[in-house]
């Protein structure tokens, strides 16, 4: 009895010294809480699973796009950046990589950062013609303009975003106006978001710029349309991205490539805990229903992580090894 009693302490000693182990393996863990907020749940999960599953201790830090790879790139903080957009930083970025200061993980979004021009998916269901930006064009009546409905209207990103440009350039290169649209100056995330609630909820026609993955994308179910073009980088480098340019072409947006960053210290100092982070991606469509929960209940980032941890099981329990996705469930 002894001997077993022994050999049972011996067993459990041995099992917390084992954890202790990786968790020292693991040690502290600074995560980019981007200020968007796929980006956000993103870092929640990550700090979620890292901790319970890994024994990481995670601290959060607020991050965006050119700050956060800037002070990676430069001291190495944070150790991580869930959601990067790196065509915005492409360049830097290959060069830190060869460099051996950063390494590019896993894709985060599966599919991509998506933009483009949308309609809603019950205008597309009942005119099975419109099929490109140039088909909707064709029907300004069924877009019509809040201010003027004898007009139709392509609804415009805010004042200050990239999307502006862009949307300016293309609405003049597709001849927008001499269609009988105009332009509609949203003016905030609120009122593009607005406007397309108020299409919804009155069952009207909407034309605009969008993007995924977001939370009206998973609220309401809309189309994206094609312009009919491949993507021309070299013009939309030199024209469509670039103020009041004279003479934009019909483009195509960019696919926009969204992938995990880390530090070459964290790679090293990670352990185990470095094999999830080279895994797991998630789908445009599942963080779209996650962040309409999120929307739906004004929960945090914290609370979306929580939630898609709780009911989308069968997609992250493939991000890790058993023995973890027990200690998360448990951690719930």
């Amino acid at each position: 009895m002894k001997k077993l009693l022994a050999s049972t302490i011996l067993a459990a000693g041995l099992y917390a010294m084992a954890g202790s182990a990786q968790a020292a393996e693991c040690g502290e863990v600074s995560i980019a809480e981007m200020n968007w907020a796929s980006a956000g749940v993103a870092a929640h999960v990550d700090k979620f699973i890292l901790e319970s599953g890994y024994g990481c201790t995670v601290t959060l830090v607020t991050g965006d796009t050119m700050p956060t790879f800037t002070s990676m790139n430069e001291k190495a903080q944070p150790d991580m950046a869930p959601e990067l957009w790196v065509n915005a930083v492409r360049t830097s970025l290959d060069a830190a990589i060869k460099e051996g200061r950063l390494i590019e993980a896993a894709p985060l979004l599966s599919e991509g950062g998506v933009e483009g021009w949308w309609i809603p998916k019950f205008i597309a269901d009942a005119n099975p013609d419109i099929k490109t930006v140039q088909d909707a064009l064709k029907h300004p009546e069924l877009f019509p303009a809040p201010e003027d409905p004898s007009k139709g209207a392509v609804f415009n990103c805010p004042s200050g975003w990239n999307c502006q440009v862009s949307t300016a350039n293309l609405y003049k290169a597709l001849g927008a106006e001499k269609l009988g649209f105009e332009l509609v100056d949203t003016g905030s995330a609120a009122g593009l978001d607005g406007s397309i609630s108020n299409a919804f909820e009155k069952k009207s026609g909407w034309l605009g710029y969008y993007w995924a993955p977001t939370a009206i994308l998973g609220k309401y179910e809309m189309t994206r349309l094609s312009f009919g073009v491949d993507h021309d980088k070299a013009n939309w480098d030199a024209c469509t991205a670039v103020p009041d340019c004279p003479d934009p072409k019909v483009n195509s947006y960019p696919r926009s490539d969204v992938f995990t960053v880390v530090t070459k210290a964290f790679s090293e100092k990670a352990g185990v805990a470095m094999d999830y982070v080279k895994t797991r991606q998630w789908d445009n469509g599942t963080v779209n229903k996650v962040l309409a929960w999120m929307d739906q209940n004004q929960g945090t980032n914290e609370d979306a992580a929580k939630y898609f941890l709780e009911n989308y099981p069968d997609m992250w329990t493939k991000w890790v090894a058993p023995d973890v996705a027990e200690k998360v469930k448990a951690a719930l």
